[in-house]
């Protein structure tokens, strides 16, 4: 006789335990402490096996016979249905062991020394605030192009696009992780192409090459602080980037070789890199001996000892000087840039100075040296072109 709702309540313990069939091999188990157990019992092979189909009342009879039927339904196919249950378990396992957020976390952890403190709680940061809360308890082999282009969408739509496409970068990467280390199948960052805007790339203001006279002429009578002056000049000259220039350290320069050995904690890049130095920028660093030739930084912090130049002291001596929205710091950069491909320097030459970076990773880590020779006179010839415009305000300076 079937079993029915109220047979089943009525069930009590007694003091042995006891079956309730329900037909088709399965039956309830009625422990003595009361407690209830659907069971399947079948053979698989010539042997008889045993089937835990769930708890009572947690699975009541409706479920309990669906999952009798779904048994039965592995069976006509030829199946184990206990090493079918074992299987779904394991990879509902895996599944949880295996959730986007655990293999970025992972990731991350993982590539924490190759970046600044700073820069590796940036990353996770990112990722907790925009894509965990969105994708990140999903299997990482089942997240699907259009739902990760969904959480990157709500980023895009603040408005940050730049920020927008580093993220998505972050993804691709640990998309990229779970795939090398036998977790992931496919990439979907990679289906991304084209489906995000792309930001408008704003290029630094800078002078042009008529324009550095009247700079030059502004700069000479500039009667601010002295260190910020010939900050403003050794910037110049080096075109290296501010924050390499503020943190520069006196233990940097060799003065044997008129060279500035910039190390790869502080670039942009993650690479030394070398600066050749002119006899003007040795001038000036000659000059500079003797505001701080007895600190650690070449450019020390007024208020801070320990520390170097604030980041935005040559910015507003600039605005002093009349260059508000006219050049920046950073603009020294394009201007040389742009000089030096017009009088015929090599671009790969003058790229290696810039600090640029280099695809080739395996490159990468001998750039720092590569055409030193060539940038040796090129950096000389920088520093003449720069005397040469200084003193001859009303002349165009050409190669030669």
């Amino acid at each position: 006789m079937l079993l029915n709702d109220v047979k089943i309540r009525k069930a009590k313990a007694r003091g042995k335990p006891y079956k309730l069939s329900d037909g088709d091999g399965m039956f309830l188990y009625v422990h003595t402490n009361g407690s209830k157990y659907w069971r399947f019992k079948y053979r698989y092979n010539g042997k008889e096996k045993l089937l835990a189909i769930g708890v009572y009342p947690e699975v009541n009879l409706a479920a309990a016979r669906d999952r009798r039927a779904a048994a039965r339904k592995e069976l006509a196919a030829g199946n184990d249905p206990a090493a079918v249950k074992k299987e779904t378990k394991r990879v509902a396992l895996l599944k949880s062991e295996n959730t986007f957020e655990v293999i970025a976390r992972e990731w991350h952890q993982s590539n924490l020394h190759t970046w600044t403190p700073k820069h590796g709680a940036n990353i996770i940061k990112r990722l907790e605030g925009d894509i965990f809360p969105k994708i990140g308890n999903r299997p990482i082999t089942e997240v699907s192009a259009p739902e990760l282009l969904s959480a990157l969408r709500a980023v895009e739509k603040r408005g940050a696009l730049d920020l927008t496409q580093t993220i998505a970068q972050y993804c691709g990467r640990v998309f990229s992780y779970a795939i090398a280390t036998g977790r992931g199948e496919r990439n979907p960052a990679m289906d991304l192409r084209g489906a995000l805007k792309t930001p408008i790339r704003k290029h630094h203001a800078h002078l042009k090459a008529q324009e550095l006279p009247e700079y030059l002429e502004r700069l000479e009578k500039y009667d601010g602080d002295p260190q910020t002056k010939l900050a403003l000049k050794m910037l110049l000259l080096t075109f290296v980037r501010t924050t390499e220039l503020r943190g520069a350290e006196w233990q940097e320069i060799n003065w044997d070789s008129a060279e500035w050995r910039i190390p790869a904690e502080r670039m942009k890049m993650k690479d030394p890199h070398i600066v050749p130095l002119s006899k003007q920028a040795i001038a000036i660093l000659r000059e500079l001996q003797n505001h701080s030739g007895n600190r650690q930084h070449i450019f020390p912090n007024h208020h801070k000892p320990s520390s170097f130049m604030s980041e935005n002291t040559m910015l507003y001596a600039l605005y002093r000087m009349g260059y508000h929205s006219r050049t920046t710091g950073h603009g020294f950069r394009a201007t040389a840039s742009t000089i030096l491909n017009e009088n015929g320097f090599a671009p790969d030459v003058i790229e290696r100075q810039l600090a640029h970076a280099e695809r080739n990773k395996v490159r990468a880590a001998y750039n720092h040296a590569q055409y030193l020779p060539e940038r040796r006179k090129m950096m000389q010839w920088w520093g003449n072109y720069i005397d040469k415009v200084k003193n001859n305000t009303d002349k165009i300076i050409v190669f030669g």
